[in-house]
């Protein structure tokens, strides 16, 4: 059977625009990608509380979920196994869970502990009383889950073998940074245009100005697509050390990507992680977080002013979802420099 994608960049042609359109395609599309491993937190949320609720994880993974610590942390349901009640909204630093509703306790490894009235209830309490426990990886600080039995993403060697020098689990929390944006448009649009520093010039003149449009690198793994923005001569760049790869690159940014909307952005302050959630087939929310290393370089290079550079990216893909729509678009051509990070994702998309 012949590939919708091509994989000779040369003669492919991009995903038709129906991707973007089409609901039953979306639904089916979400269906597939909950389960995949997600973003949860880094650890640093949980160094002063034993349960975190994760904000986005119905929207992102079907299923609400919370993080626990004892003597090890675990992405739990947040469902109460008696009525169906949500345990926790906020964070806590207690040593067990009990649902507001009805009394029902829990521990932090998630088994049942204890249900008022419930004394002549015949065969219970049963496994089923006990939370769910989902799959849970930690690397460097950071915790991601999947709601479905996986093996362990090959990602994380990807991670580790370009960034394993940088001290992602001293990294903390910004506890006052966690923004929300509605983007009228198609959460792959919103994926294609974050991975291709192609628009770069056109669209963000303030990071033209920092980085180096010529030098702009892309690579693509199984899973993922890093990209990596050099700085101009006297823009904020890490320190690498020479057991780096990277050693002697003037490196403002590395862009991490992992499918399907995992975006990993480090710099010389430290971390930002952005979510892309599907809403619907035309609407997606968009999910800051910020993990701060250096705060003193917060405001300079290329992650300076991420606001600034949110708006113009959602300005460009509502416009391009309003085309999408059109009679006159079906599908285009990719840019073999500038675009195989667009090409990688969509093969991947359409081989779910």
């Amino acid at each position: 059977m012949e590939e919708l994608i091509n994989k000779d960049i040369q003669i492919a042609e991009t995903i038709p625009s129906e991707y973007y359109v089409d609901r039953d395609i979306f639904e089916n599309i979400k269906n597939k990608i909950v389960n995949m491993w997600h973003f949860s937190a880094h650890e640093d949320q949980l160094s002063e509380n034993n349960i975190v609720p994760i904000r986005h994880s119905k929207e992102l993974m079907g299923e609400a979920i919370q993080l626990t610590r004892e003597k090890v942390i675990k992405s739990l349901s947040n469902v109460c196994t008696h009525r169906g009640m949500i345990i926790n909204n906020e964070p806590s630093n207690s040593k067990t869970m009990r649902c507001n509703y009805h009394g029902r306790t829990f521990d932090l490894s998630g088994n049942f502990k204890n249900m008022p009235k419930f004394e002549e209830v015949k065969n219970f309490p049963r496994g089923s009383d006990d939370l769910i426990d989902f799959s849970t990886v930690r690397w460097k600080g950071l915790i991601f889950t999947s709601t479905k039995k996986t093996k362990l993403p090959s990602w994380i060697k990807v991670l580790e073998d370009r960034i394993g020098w940088m001290r992602i689990e001293d990294f903390t929390h910004d506890t006052n940074y966690y923004k929300k944006y509605d983007v009228k448009a198609n959460w792959a649009l919103y994926v294609d245009n974050y991975l291709e520093g192609f628009h770069i010039p056109y669209v963000h003149s303030d990071l033209n100005e920092i980085l180096s449009y010529e030098d702009y690198e892309t690579e693509i793994f199984e899973g993922g697509v890093l990209q990596i923005g050099i700085a101009k001569e006297g823009e904020n760049a890490f320190q690498i050390p020479e057991n780096s790869k990277d050693f002697g690159k003037r490196i403002a940014a590395y862009y991490f990507w992992i499918f399907p909307g995992l975006m990993l952005n480090f710099y010389p302050w430290g971390l930002s992680v952005n979510l892309v959630i599907p809403i619907s087939v035309d609407r997606t929310k968009i999910i800051y977080q910020r993990y701060i290393d250096n705060p003193s370089l917060i405001e300079e290079g290329a992650g300076g002013d991420l606001d600034k550079v949110e708006k113009e990216d959602r300005n460009i893909v509502e416009a391009v979802q309003i085309g999408m729509s059109s009679s006159s678009y079906i599908r285009g051509r990719y840019s073999p420099s500038m675009e195989k990070g667009v090409h990688h994702f969509h093969r991947i998309l359409t081989n779910i």
